[in-house]
């Protein structure tokens, strides 16, 4: 990929670089809050809420005041507190004061249910959430746990009006769990915990007893399948059913408190009385909930209003203490299934790529001369690269499986994307709203020479620094980091400053000329311990620095012999030393440039665990023969030689059989329509089992 960029830069100089991005204006968005986004992201327990109870459950202000007493006692419990709404057309995953205010005052807000939300989301409407579509943005937004006061079900006399809630096939069809007080009284408990089963839910009732409540009284005259006793067991009866893989929902039902269930009786007295008036005055769909709940308020003289929010609270505190029992099983789970003991490494070593993800599109001609204004033969193929999903892949492919960490699109591109890569671990690649997968198109002649290229990677910027100190704990503990000059200075500024913190060992694979220099801007550079640059790149990181260097017009310019570009990059490598363990300077068809602590006639590629005086030296290693003919494509033949050599680094192999690794991925690179081939494996580029192959003897240059 840096090949194609460098190219790219002279021949279209900076002009091409701009580019224009297309926003789809009716996109179907879930907007995560950021707090709430970070919270998944790190693994701490959230709470989701749905929003109808501001909209059509209470009247204001109680409807206002309870919202935000729900909100307050989910952050109590050492929860994150996740309320969904639709604001304006947008699915909103958290509400801010604000946006509470708002749909609490709203005069006649929407019930969004899963129906309605193309249509809310088309029109630019606001309204309030009920169970089903806020579990559908809840599941979404990656949140297992969702707190309601009670879930809708089915209607009395629904088997003859078939009017069943949308909540019970939600829960059918989305893994999350619910935890509610039950069905609301006003429905056919029997008929909704029939259907519920039918559906595959799994129903357990929350204490020593698995009585079914039914919302204002604690014992509905059913029962669940079974019972939790506390959230220990709650969280785990979800982590198993998440595990399972079911695509279900589970429903911990939570009885009222005890001190508000004596007041039940009359409640239920009340709710006959309300079923009544629904009938005689010809209430029907969607308004009936909302008019049986006001009128059993009035009939109670607001004794039922105290109990639903009575019952709500206790709902927010026991979900909440659900959901951070869940996060910390799953915190627990994910270090067991990655024991790390000193002495005796894992299998798979600690590595973390961070760096940017693109779609390629590569447009070879059949000519070695493209004609402008018509349409040339030749071959288009789609492939997917990026500096830093490029090395990420290969280490993945050589059995290192790093934690890679990015920045998509949340589109077709980045679905394509995530479908090639399953055999990396992409946990840590944000998939964001409102931008486009990063993607690169590159048209070259017959003999793989760029002729144009064009960019949009804005979203390389949104891997910003605020969202990868959420992965610091996996960076601090890594073997080795790496990253790409794609991410923004503050994010690379960071992540040294990690190095200097906990005595990380930091990779920095430059991407291209312009981005080369942007460690280099401050003293976050001396913290690097590995360096991957090109000649061009090289020159323009000692530009950068004020050092001393020979004269090359860093665009245009550079020797014409092997021994002047050995001698160049020996003396723009030198000075660097003086802080960085080893560089690695590619050189295209004139093979790879090792520059740093000599060892038995080599150079020492270990990491550094010292700082002090050494005796420097320089090892160029050609290229390995590949003809016109076998060269597919060019854009991910460095990547492939950086991912190769770390992983044989990693590996604790020798400098010789590190390179020579490096070296031959490179070339099934460049046989491969793909930046990093789908055959990379440890074998393929094992120098003892490619016995065919004539290496060519390496060249050694003092420094000192």
């Amino acid at each position: 990929m840096r090949i194609l960029k460098t190219a790219f830069q002279l021949i279209l100089r900076g002009e091409a670089r701009t580019y224009h991005n297309t926003v789809c204006s009716k996109d179907f968005l879930f907007k995560v809050h950021p707090s709430v986004s970070q919270a998944v992201a790190q693994n701490k327990p959230v709470v989701a809420l749905e929003s109808t109870i501001i909209t059509h459950g209470m009247p204001y202000p109680h409807n206002l005041s309870t919202a935000k007493e729900v909100e307050a006692i989910v952050r109590g419990e050492g929860a994150t507190p996740a309320t969904v709404g639709v604001i304006e057309g947008e699915i909103r995953v958290g509400l801010s004061s604000e946006e509470l205010d708002h749909l609490a005052r709203s005069k006649s807000p929407l019930k969004v249910s899963r129906r309605d939300l193309p249509y809310v989301v088309s029109k630019g409407l606001s309204g309030g959430t009920t169970v089903s579509a806020t579990m559908i943005a809840a599941h979404r937004a990656g949140i297992p746990v969702f707190v309601t006061g009670g879930i809708g079900g089915v209607h009395r006399d629904g088997q003859n009006s078939l009017d069943i809630s949308a909540d019970l096939t939600e829960l059918g069809r989305t893994p999350i769990a619910v935890v509610s007080a039950g069905v609301k009284s006003i429905l056919d408990i029997g008929r909704t915990l029939e259907f519920l089963e039918t559906q595959g839910v799994c129903v357990a009732t929350y204490g020593a007893s698995d009585n079914f409540p039914a919302f204002f009284t604690p014992d509905s005259g059913f029962t669940s399948a079974c019972n939790v006793h506390d959230p220990r067991e709650a969280a785990e009866l979800i982590a198993n059913a998440m595990s399972l893989g079911l695509q279900s929902g589970v429903l911990i039902a939570v009885p009222i408190p005890e001190e508000y269930a004596a007041t039940g009786r009359q409640i239920q007295e009340a709710i006959k009385t309300a079923v009544t008036a629904v009938s005689s005055e010809g209430i029907t769909g969607k308004d009936v909930t909302p008019f049986i709940l006001q009128k059993v308020n009035e009939l109670t003289q607001g004794k039922s209003l105290q109990s639903n929010i009575a019952l709500i609270h206790n709902n927010a505190k026991v979900g909440s203490q659900i959901a951070c029992a869940l996060s910390k099983r799953m915190s627990e789970q994910r270090s067991k299934s990655q024991p790390h003991h000193p002495g005796n490494p894992p299998k798979h070593s600690d590595v973390v790529v961070i760096g940017g993800t693109n779609v390629d599109f590569i447009a070879k001609a059949k000519t070695k001369k493209l004609q402008s204004g018509q349409t040339n033969p030749g071959s288009v193929f789609q492939s997917f690269g990026g500096v830093g999903r490029n090395i990420a892949d290969s280490l993945s492919r050589l059995d290192k499986k790093p934690l890679f960490i990015s920045a998509t699109g949340a589109d077709a591109n980045s679905e394509a994307v995530f479908n090639h890569c399953k055999h990396m671990n992409t946990s840590g690649v944000a998939r964001l709203e409102k931008h486009n997968t990063a993607t690169y198109c590159a048209v070259m002649n017959e003999n793989g020479e760029l002729s144009v290229g064009l960019g949009d990677m804005d979203i390389h910027e949104q891997i910003t620094e605020h969202y990868v100190l959420q992965f610091e704990r996996q960076i601090s503990s890594a073997t080795l980091v790496c990253i790409d000059g794609n991410i923004p200075v503050p994010t690379i500024n960071y992540v040294c400053s990690l190095a200097g913190k906990y005595n990380s060992k930091i990779w920095y694979e430059p991407t291209d000329a312009d981005k080369a220099c942007k460690p280099f801007l401050s003293d976050a550079w001396k913290s690097l311990s590995y360096l991957s640059p090109n000649l061009k790149e090289l020159c323009m990181i000692n530009k950068t620095l004020g050092l001393t260097a020979p004269e090359v017009d860093v665009v245009l310019e550079l020797p014409s012999t092997l021994d002047g570009i050995l001698m160049l990059a020996v003396a723009l490598s030198r000075p660097l030393l003086e802080n960085l363990h080893c560089l690695v300077v590619t050189l295209g068809p004139d093979g790879v440039l090792l520059c740093g602590e000599h060892d038995a006639g080599s150079v020492d590629l270990r990491p550094r665990t010292h700082r002090g005086k050494r005796r420097l030296c320089g090892l160029h290693y050609p290229a390995l023969t590949v003809t016109p003919e076998e060269i597919v494509n060019v854009s991910g033949a460095g990547d492939s030689f950086a991912g190769a050599l770390m992983a044989g680094i990693l590996q604790g192999k020798d400098t010789d059989r590190c390179v020579r690794m490096g070296l031959l991925a490179a070339r099934m690179s460049l046989a491969s329509p793909h930046p990093i081939s789908p055959i990379l494996t440890l074998d393929s580029v094992d120098p003892d089992k490619v016995p065919a192959e004539n290496w060519p003897t390496p060249g050694f240059v003092w420094m000192d």
